[in-house]
């Protein structure tokens, strides 16, 4: 029998370094929000597969339809022979895209091909070659997407050189002094200093950013955004791969501000575990890709396409946007309570719907980041039984994405455990 000292052994010996695993928990099996490792011992998931199981481990809806898919065809490749299955879905996802304009869609498998295939129609349908991206900003680990993001460890460091034509600003941040004039301010010193609006085919931004720490852009500063893109000719992308798909309480955080971008990247959430990620586009944009110019071998999997459709049909079904609601006002309340007990440790907590977050710092001051503090609580998390997440700039923010369809007691149990780990550190 295989134990998880055995496995990480093994592992060890023919995985590389740079991918390396946060616990040394080797899963068997999982279940909704609860997980067993090889040895039979169980675990809370509060991390979900990073916000990829909004519908949780192995939702029989979903499980069926792959397993229905995988009877009837696995593969094709969906640019050579193409399939009812991601027809089906692009169709879906063109409906549920915030905004009316008419829109398209295309596949690939992976968030960062997403975000890499955001900036290909930007520049095709622009003629430019600028991109702006956030501090703190998170788009994914190829060469062009590393560029994007917005912190050097351990994303960027020893990777470079990145693409040419890349500028960050300041991502407006409440918590950490950093106004929505700030941010704005430093975007016309951009244009003024650095690269002119006329070269600029893209802004790209989460609405609310995943390993930047969870902060969320205010809905005026998108809307002025939206409004600046308008008027300089730039395209819009909104990076929803973390937030969408219910977690934030709407089906995509972007709704918030009631803007509509030009374009998204999905994936994560997408297909339940299955690898899929997508653009959603206005269509006269999406459409300036000469053919044969977007795909990818893998790229709509019919077996992720029907995970896909199966997972949208969840969602509605089990109301999980509204539940996401309810998750995150139990989490904020659990955790804020936390903070009243113990000021000195947790500076601040903060959701969007079930994406929620907690801050730890010294001495009751937001500006120490308490990143040991946050460390050693990930690591210990595990041995009593719970997953969890960190993340930020300052990597002193531990993040909360449990399953949409947790149950309450499931939930409760896990912030009792994260109660006494906190006790026990404090």
């Amino acid at each position: 029998m295989s134990t998880n000292a055995s496995l990480q052994e093994r592992k060890n010996k023919v995985f590389a370094t740079g991918q390396g695993n946060l616990a040394t928990a080797f899963i068997e099996r999982g279940k909704n929000a609860e997980m067993w490792d090889v040895e039979g011992n169980r675990y809370i998931d509060f991390a979900a597969g990073i916000a990829v199981l909004n519908t949780g481990h192995c939702h029989p809806k979903v499980i069926k339809a792959a397993q229905a898919q995988t009877e009837k065809l696995t593969h094709t490749c969906v640019t050579v022979t193409p399939y009812e299955p991601a027809v089906a879905l692009a169709e879906k996802l063109v409906e549920i895209a915030p905004g009316n304009s008419p829109k398209k869609a295309m596949f690939v498998t992976t968030g960062a091909e997403a975000v890499e295939n955001c900036v290909k129609i930007a520049r095709a349908h622009t003629g430019r070659s600028g991109v702006i991206a956030f501090n703190g900003a998170f788009h994914g680990r190829t060469n062009m997407t590393m560029a994007l993001t917005g912190k050097v460890v351990p994303y960027k460091a020893a990777f470079g050189p990145f693409p040419a034509g890349i500028y960050h600003l300041p991502y407006p941040n409440e918590v950490h002094g950093v106004s929505i004039e700030d941010s704005l301010k430093a975007l016309n010193m951009l244009f003024t200093c650095d690269i002119e609006a006329a070269q600029v085919a893209a802004i790209i931004i989460e609405p609310v950013q995943g390993e930047g720490g969870f902060y969320q852009a205010p809905p005026v500063f998108l809307q002025e955004l939206r409004k600046i893109c308008d008027e300089k000719g730039i395209m819009l992308i909104a990076d929803e791969i973390q937030n969408g798909f219910g977690r934030t309480g709407k089906m995509f955080a972007t709704e918030y501000a009631g803007i509509e971008p030009d374009l998204m990247t999905m994936a994560k959430g997408i297909a339940g575990g299955f690898p899929l990620a997508a653009v959603v586009g206005k269509a006269e944009v999406m459409d300036s890709a000469p053919a044969g110019g977007l795909g990818g071998t893998y790229a709509g999997s019919p077996i992720a396409c029907a995970a896909a459709l199966a997972v949208l049909e969840v969602i509605e079904e089990e109301k999980l946007v509204e539940r996401a609601v309810s998750i995150g006002d139990q989490m904020n309340q659990r955790l804020s309570a936390m903070q009243a007990e113990y000021p000195q440790l947790i500076g601040n907590v903060r959701n969007l719907g079930a994406m929620v977050a907690m801050e730890l710092i010294k001495d009751g001051d937001i500006n120490k980041p308490n990143a040991d503090l946050t460390k050693a609580l990930v690591a210990a998390a595990p041995k009593h039984g719970l997953i969890l997440l960190s993340c930020g700039i300052r990597s002193n923010v531990i993040r909360f994405l449990p399953a949409l369809t947790i149950e309450d007691e499931i939930l409760n149990e896990g912030l009792d455990i994260l109660a006494k780990l906190i006790a026990e550190h404090a």
